[in-house]
């Protein structure tokens, strides 16, 4: 029933795309799902460069399933704008967000939760 102008994704490979996903997710304390040409991605990848966290980047331009990836990412969390951030498993949102939570004191403190910078004193 499908057009001959839209390739209908295949759901098998959304499935495989959003098993890796989580796979990716699981096993770093810090996710960004990014492409190397958005500026809002490369907004978040500076700070957190800047507050010296380990991350995960995953620039779904490069990949050869990104396309795939990120409609699980859309599947998965109802976001299927790039970045996608998640920290210790959980989904934070876009650059908005991130900003947002840094502005509010909040992402540091998710960050040393999840390991993913040295845990400051409280003097610090």
């Amino acid at each position: 029933m499908g057009s001959i102008f839209s390739s209908p994704k295949n759901k098998e490979d959304i499935d495989m795309a959003l098993a890796k996903a989580k796979q990716i997710v699981s096993s770093n304390s810090v996710v960004v799902f990014s492409k190397t040409y958005c500026g809002y991605c490369n907004r978040v990848k500076q700070l957190l460069s800047q507050l010296q966290a380990t991350y995960k980047v995953i620039e779904l331009d490069q990949e050869s399933d990104g396309d795939d990836i990120q409609t699980a990412l859309l599947e998965w969390t109802g976001q299927r704008t790039v970045p996608n951030v998640f920290i210790a498993g959980k989904h934070i949102g876009g650059c908005d967000a991130v900003v947002a939570k840094h502005q509010q004191g909040a992402l540091v403190p998710l960050l040393a939760e999840a390991g993913a910078v040295p845990k400051l004193s409280s003097n610090a």
